[in-house]
């Protein structure tokens, strides 16, 4: 396999901050268009992300109901991008006026590098509101390992439901709050409920009929991408499989687990899921850089950052002009990430050959969302799909567009073997405290030399 060159003196250096959408596909933009140049060390291209892959965030929710490995979701940068030098750390301080950044690493004391372009592709994080309780108890499922915990720990809900007859604990068990009425709060309620209706058919005490799920929404519909129409048509769907979609609501609080919404209701949940919009990631704050009022960097149509030279951006972290509908920017979503990304890393190759950059234009090709196994809605191009159409067009899509012909083949296995073999509803909360057991037999151990030893000063 290739390796990168340490570069040549004064060669240009080009930071890209955040493996997500926007970081990988410039890089591998970058990768293509300089391969020449980044073998000999002429170029050199540093990818900074504190974790070593990147998520293709629509099979999130798919992951979390068990459809497909979540080691299948991701993809390793270091394998990807051969020619770059990637570097698990995490960048807390840019000044661009002076072209350097601080970065922290997984271990050991941070380090400030220079650079001489920078692509700022930090992506988003939850937006979580001041609401009492939230923090503590809340999740959302924007990472692979959000989506892992949540899995497990719906499952063991589940179990603990079916292991007692006190009712108020099972009645807490078994009640799912989902708040968030767009594509991530949808897909991840109509994905749980699904499994969790599965993992029914094998317990005694548990029955569909006990679960209760909820979706609160502030606006007065949801999934606003596919239409007022599909989305009134979702939200049918949904009630008529048990979920209560609660419109024009706001949680209150969540203390102890204790949910009050903003309509009166009030109950107990054991499991509140966050996906209520996003903002920034908090490293665009600690930088020189342009913000608008939402926090995005502010970008042009040619993915540069306004008013200062060497920097792009694109993706969630910016503001970038939508030239297909005046006055608007575009969306924070997949669609655009990825053809923003192929766009940036062609115009990073145009202004370092001194040649002129091209505007980014794209018409939106509809949106797609999995409403479950075997349901989904969808509105490709204008044309309305709804129920397994829409389902079989959302696989189609998304297993075209995940990156790599490696993770292609392997959720088209895990979807294939689906058809043949049920879904795995098995709980392994216990890998999220790996050392327990261990913690627990070596304080047994010690208890027993201890207590002869207090046997004989007594």
């Amino acid at each position: 396999m290739a390796r990168t060159a340490e570069g040549t003196p004064g060669a240009p250096h080009i930071l890209i901050v955040g493996g997500g959408y926007v970081g990988m596909y410039t890089a591998l933009r970058l990768q293509k268009k300089l391969k020449g140049e980044l073998k000999r060390g002429e170029v050199k291209v540093t990818v900074v992300d504190p974790n070593a892959y990147m998520t293709y965030q629509p099979f999130l929710p798919e992951a979390a109901a068990g459809n497909i490995s979540p080691r299948h979701v991701v993809v390793p940068l270091r394998r990807t991008l051969p020619l770059c030098n990637v570097r698990n750390a995490r960048v807390t301080e840019i000044n661009h006026d002076e072209r350097w950044a601080i970065v922290q690493p997984l271990a050991g004391p941070p380090e400030r590098i220079s650079y001489d372009y920078i692509v700022m592709a930090a992506g988003a994080v939850p937006r979580i509101l001041p609401i009492p309780g939230l923090a503590e108890n809340g999740i959302s499922l924007k990472t692979v390992g959000e989506a892992i915990h949540l899995r497990n720990h719906v499952l063991a809900q589940l179990e603990i439901a079916e292991s007692t007859d006190d009712e108020e604990i099972r009645r807490k068990a078994l009640t799912f709050v989902f708040v968030g009425g767009g594509f991530a709060g949808v897909e991840a309620v109509a994905e749980i409920e699904d499994m969790t209706r599965d993992a029914t058919k094998y317990m005694r005490k548990v029955t569909p009929r006990d679960l209760r799920f909820y979706l609160v929404e502030a606006a007065d519909r949801i999934l606003p991408e596919v239409g007022p129409d599909m989305g009134k048509w979702t939200a049918e769907q949904l009630r008529g499989r048990g979920i209560d979609v609660k419109m024009k609501t706001l949680l209150k609080s969540a203390v102890g687990g204790d949910i009050e919404l903003s309509d009166g209701s009030a109950f107990p949940a054991g499991t509140l899921v966050w996906n209520a919009g996003v903002k920034p990631s908090p490293v665009v704050k600690a930088s020189d850089l342009p913000l608008d009022d939402r926090g995005r960097i502010k970008a042009t149509e040619y993915l540069t950052i306004e008013g200062v030279v060497g920097a792009w951006t694109a993706g969630d972290n910016a503001a970038v002009p939508d030239l297909t509908q005046d006055g608007m920017f575009c969306p924070p979503n997949a669609q655009h990430a990825l053809r923003q990304s192929k766009l940036l890393g062609d115009n990073i190759v145009r202004a370092l050959r001194g040649k002129s950059l091209k505007p980014y234009a794209h018409n939106n090709l509809g949106a797609v969302a999995g409403l479950g196994l075997h349901k989904g809605v969808a509105n490709p191009m204008g044309f309305k799909l709804k129920g397994l159409p829409a389902w079989w067009f959302h696989r189609t899509y998304h297993g075209m567009m995940v990156p790599t012909f490696n993770r292609k083949m392997r959720v088209l296995a895990d979807w294939t073997l689906a058809l043949f073999f049920k879904r795995e509803t098995i709980s392994l909360g216990t890998i999220e405290q790996p050392r327990a057991d261990f913690e627990l037999a070596a304080t047994d151990d010690v208890k027993q030399i201890e207590a002869p030893k207090a046997d004989r000063v007594a």
